[in-house]
């Protein structure tokens, strides 16, 4: 019972109630309803955006979805004098030639051993090359170390090659100092025994460093205090990278992963082409040289065409298979599921 000023009683249950405000969740505000924004709106808001990547979408237009149109090709007999609309049209006759052609089957297998080498002995360092440098802590060392492993990026595979022939050739410095020092010579430029990791020596020489970007780009992404949490817990160097680093950079790693398996076929037009005479068409035989031997080369241009676009369809089922499995795996891929 409740006794009001004049002496009167009131009953409790006829006082009214107190509400309290209600509780912010964990100390935060509650989250503001999402403002739906107009196209034109964001259009607006994002034109100087837009303007800054119009350049690099007539790029892509002009070389990358123009000469799609060339696929076309694949089932004619093209003459250029004839052109894409009045060239005769075969069907499936050039894709019956090539899937009968030793040669082409050759050229497959080189490629996807030689994918199959660079994906196993150069995707790793760029990896193991970003944690080494995120790991000097002068911020001068840093760049300059940076500098130097970007510059072969800029090289072209002819100078690249050069380089490599001066150094490891028949006359190249290393084996004159062997004869001055009467030993054997090692034969590496023309050994078509191991082409296959020559040139992936030669693609680790030159895009590893470039390549280290988008993981030194992850890197900074991690939250300083997990290592220095994990370090007053006695987690050493090791443990830190394993526990911490490696885990913070995995979705990039699994995507770079899927994009390099989309382009595993592509395993160099320039740098095959410029050694194929010295090691044999039975090395360095891929199938972007077989498109331009047997295709571009030989005037028949509907057969490397056909080539192309068989490379082009394995090429999708392979990132399309990659990026699933990138799903099963609980990462985003190339895109969300």
């Amino acid at each position: 019972m409740a006794v009001m000023a004049d002496g009167a009683a009131v009953p409790e249950e006829t006082r009214p109630e107190t509400k309290a405000p209600p509780r912010e969740r964990e100390g935060r505000d509650p989250a503001p309803a999402k403002r739906q924004i107009s196209l034109r709106v964001r259009l607006r808001r994002d034109k100087s955006l837009l303007i800054m990547i119009v350049p690099t979408m007539l790029v892509l237009l002009v070389f990358n979805y123009l000469p799609m149109f060339g696929t076309i090709s694949a089932f004619e007999f093209y003459d250029p004098i004839y052109g894409f609309f009045h060239s005769n049209w075969v069907g499936l006759q050039n894709f019956n030639q090539l899937f009968g052609d030793s040669a082409f089957w050759h050229a497959f297998q080189n490629t996807l051993v030689l994918s199959l080498v660079q994906l196993i002995l150069y995707f790793p360092i760029p990896i193991a090359l970003a944690i080494l440098l995120n790991t000097v802590l002068s911020t001068k060392l840093r760049s300059f170390i940076q500098a130097v492993v970007y510059l072969p990026h800029f090289f072209s595979w002819v100078l690249v090659i050069t380089i490599f022939n001066q150094m490891l050739g028949g006359a190249g410095l290393l084996n004159q100092f062997l004869r001055q020092h009467h030993m054997a010579t090692w034969d590496i430029m023309t050994n078509g025994s191991t082409f296959k990791y020559l040139i992936t020596f030669q693609a680790v020489w030159k895009e590893a460093g470039w390549g280290i970007i988008v993981f030194l780009a992850a890197l900074a992404a991690i939250d300083p205090a997990l290592y220095e949490s994990a370090a007053v817990d006695g987690a050493g160097r090791w443990r830190r990278m394993w526990h911490i680093t490696l885990p913070g950079m995995r979705g990039m790693i699994i995507l770079m992963l899927v994009l390099r398996l989309g382009n595993a076929l592509n395993v160099g037009f320039e740098q095959m082409l410029i050694q194929r005479q010295a090691v044999g068409p039975q090395h360095a035989e891929v199938l972007d040289t077989f498109a331009y031997y047997y295709g571009i080369s030989g005037n028949n241009f509907g057969y490397g065409a056909a080539a192309g676009l068989f490379k082009g369809v394995i090429s999708l089922i392979l990132i399309f298979a990659a990026n699933k499995a990138a799903h099963r795996l609980g990462e985003d891929g190339l895109y969300r599921k």
